[in-house]
C-alpha cells in the first residue's frame, strides 16, 4: 500500500520551462544582439550559463541574485557585449519580474495532489533553495497539499543522493517500500529514487527516450486525466 508520494517540483508540478521561456522572450527584446539570435539559440546559451551558476548557488558559493546578474553578464559576453554589469543587472531584473508574473502550476497538478492526498502523505523533493520553492508552491496554490518540502539547500545534499529521499521519507514517517517518486529528470528523480529503494515514475511529457541500459520505468506524459495518473501512482507493482 502506498503511504508516501514524493514529487519533484520544477517541470513536474511547476511549469518552470514555460515560465523561463516567457522570461527569456522578454530578455530577447532587451538588446539588439539578442533580437538577432534565433530564440532556440538564445535558450541553449542561457541554459548553459544557468546550469553552471546554479551549481555555485546550491553549494553556497554565490548568492542567488548575484548569480542571476552573472548569468546575463556571461550571456551578453557570449554575443560580444563585454563589461556590461549595469546592463546585465537590468536584464536580470526583466527576467526575474517576467518569470514571477508567469508562475503557474503544470496542468492538472493541483487536482492530482488533492486526489493523492486522500490516500497518502505528500512530499516535494527539490534541488533548489527553500524560500524559492516555498514561494512557488504558495503562488500556485499547491502548498496546502504538501506535508513536507525537502530542498537541497536545507538538506545539505541533492538528488540523486539517496540521503535526500531518505530525509523525505523520515518526514513522512514512511519506508521505501511504501513510497513512490514522480519526477521529470531520469538522472536525479528516477535513478535517485531507485537508489533509495523507492519505486519511480518518470514524468516525461516530451516523450524522451530513457538512457541506454536502464530498466524501463512507468511513464506519465501528463498529469491529466487525474484518475489515470492516480492509478499509476497507487499501483504497488514494483518496476
Amino acid at each position: 500500500m502506498i503511504k508516501a508520494v514524493l514529487f519533484d517540483l520544477d517541470d513536474t508540478l511547476f511549469d518552470h520551462r514555460g515560465c523561463a521561456r516567457e522570461a527569456l522572450r522578454a530578455v530577447q527584446g532587451c538588446h539588439d544582439r539578442f533580437r538577432s539570435m534565433p530564440f532556440d539559440a538564445l535558450e541553449r546559451a542561457h541554459a548553459r550559463f544557468l546550469e553552471e551558476l546554479h551549481a555555485e548557488v546550491m553549494l553556497g558559493r554565490m548568492p542567488l541574485e548575484n548569480a542571476r546578474v552573472e548569468r546575463f553578464r556571461r550571456l551578453l559576453a557570449s554575443v560580444d557585449v563585454p563589461s556590461a554589469e549595469d546592463l546585465a543587472a537590468r536584464i536580470a531584473t526583466t527576467y526575474r519580474d517576467t518569470y514571477r508574473t508567469a508562475r503557474r502550476a503544470t496542468a492538472g497538478a493541483a487536482a492530482l495532489l488533492a486526489a493523492v492526498k486522500i490516500h497518502a502523505r505528500i512530499a516535494v523533493v527539490s534541488n533548489n533553495l527553500l524560500e524559492e520553492q516555498q514561494e512557488k508552491l504558495r503562488t500556485c496554490g499547491l502548498d496546502e497539499f504538501v506535508d513536507a518540502l525537502i530542498v537541497s539547500e536545507e538538506a545539505g545534499t541533492a538528488k540523486p543522493d539517496p540521503a535526500i529521499f531518505g530525509l523525505a521519507l523520515d518526514r513522512l514517517h514512511a519506508i521505501p517500500g511504501d513510497a513512490v517518486m514522480i519526477g521529470d529528470s531520469w538522472a536525479t528523480d528516477v535513478a535517485g529514487a531507485r537508489a533509495a529503494g523507492i519505486r519511480a515514475i518518470w514524468f516525461n511529457p516530451d516523450g524522451a527516450v530513457a538512457p541506454a541500459g536502464e530498466t524501463a520505468a512507468p511513464e506519465l506524459r501528463s498529469l491529466e486525466p487525474v484518475d489515470r495518473a492516480l492509478r499509476m501512482i497507487l499501483d504497488t507493482h514494483r518496476d
